[in-house]
């Protein structure tokens, strides 16, 4: 099968063939439809130490059809659609039984330490995985195993958003173009805030009600003006980057919540005593339960949520290199997609 091989840090993925995955028992086959090209498959071309030994086939947002089975697996058969999740969980810590498997304590994360969906076939856990409805486009859907997911839980578990509550994104790429399209239907007022204006008004599209170009103005003042002063009541830092955190943290208002969904190597210096006597909280967030990926699919096969114009583009596995390139320039409106067949 053909597939793209990280060999380390520093070089371009090898396409090239490699043999098909050998099935262990529970596990099953599967015919990759579409593997999204996320920003942590860039984490780990750069170095990043979370990446495991190379060689590894990488992309972790994966939908299928499942090809075969292995002994042991009731539930599926050849031909149904799948969706992967980009964590695999033990379902035995104690993080996974108290239902926080996002955090597993022996958790293995699909393209990272196991190969991924950057191929024509990979293997998973039949235990993990998820059917699609016949009314999903099944490549499009492939993003809701990361850049959907990801944010669902950030949304609604981290940031506890209800109806009425103003919300702030800070960034609107993959992952939080979708958190806007979260928040919004969940009747938040969903403030945007990115650098590129093409970003923002994809998030007008999708439900912001005010977007902001924070290399234009002030963001954080401006928030504050259409929330009467106060800020927000929840807001989500999808970049990154200390100063988008410092910005973001300016923006909510006292009593409020910062959420952090952007990983980032380096430190942010923040004032303690602002949080302290404003009492605010400071909460990460880290992928999504596997108990709401149920909820998740189903508000996209009933429209509330939208596939479609979150998927930039769609390309060939011979291009994923040159997708990683755009992704790492800023210049993709929301998902690029690799598919098969």
């Amino acid at each position: 099968m053909r597939a793209a091989v990280f060999q380390g840090p520093g070089k371009d993925l090898e396409v090239e063939d490699v043999p098909e995955p050998t099935l262990n028992a529970g596990e099953v086959l599967i015919r990759t439809a579409a593997c999204g090209v996320c920003a942590t498959d860039l984490h780990y071309m750069h170095g990043t130490p979370t990446f495991k030994k190379p060689p590894i086939i990488l992309g972790h947002e994966v939908s299928g059809v499942v090809e075969k089975v292995s002994d042991g697996v009731a539930g599926y058969s050849g031909g149904e659609r799948v969706l992967v999740p980009a964590v695999l969980s033990c379902g035995d810590c104690g993080n996974c039984r108290e239902g926080r498997d996002n955090i597993c304590e022996r958790m293995s994360m699909v393209g990272n330490h196991v190969d991924g969906g950057f191929a024509e076939f990979m293997r998973a856990p039949a235990r993990m995985l998820f059917k699609l409805p016949a009314e999903l486009p099944i490549q499009e859907s492939a993003v809701i195993s990361d850049a959907m997911s990801t944010p669902f839980h950030a949304v609604k578990n981290r940031g506890m958003v209800r109806a009425g509550e103003w919300v702030a994104i800070f960034g609107c790429g993959g992952v939080g173009i979708n958190a806007v399209q979260i928040a919004a239907a969940f009747g938040a007022n969903v403030v945007a805030v990115d650098v590129d204006d093409r970003k923002l008004e994809l998030a007008r599209q999708l439900g912001a009600s005010a977007v902001f170009n924070s290399k234009q103005v002030d963001a954080a003042k401006e928030i504050r003006g259409v929330t009467d002063g106060g800020g927000v009541d929840a807001a989500f830092e999808v970049v990154g980057k200390p100063e988008v955190q410092e910005l973001a943290l300016r923006s909510v208002k006292t009593g409020g919540r910062l959420v952090t969904v952007g990983s980032s190597e380096r430190n942010w210096d923040f004032k303690v005593s602002r949080v302290m006597f404003r009492e605010l909280t400071v909460i990460g967030s880290l992928g999504c339960r596997s108990a709401e990926y149920p909820r998740i699919i189903e508000m996209a096969r009933s429209g509330k949520l939208k596939l479609g114009p979150v998927v930039s583009e769609k390309l060939p596995l011979q291009d994923v290199n040159g997708a990683l390139k755009r992704l790492e320039a800023g210049t993709v409106i929301g998902r690029q997609v690799v598919t098969f067949g």
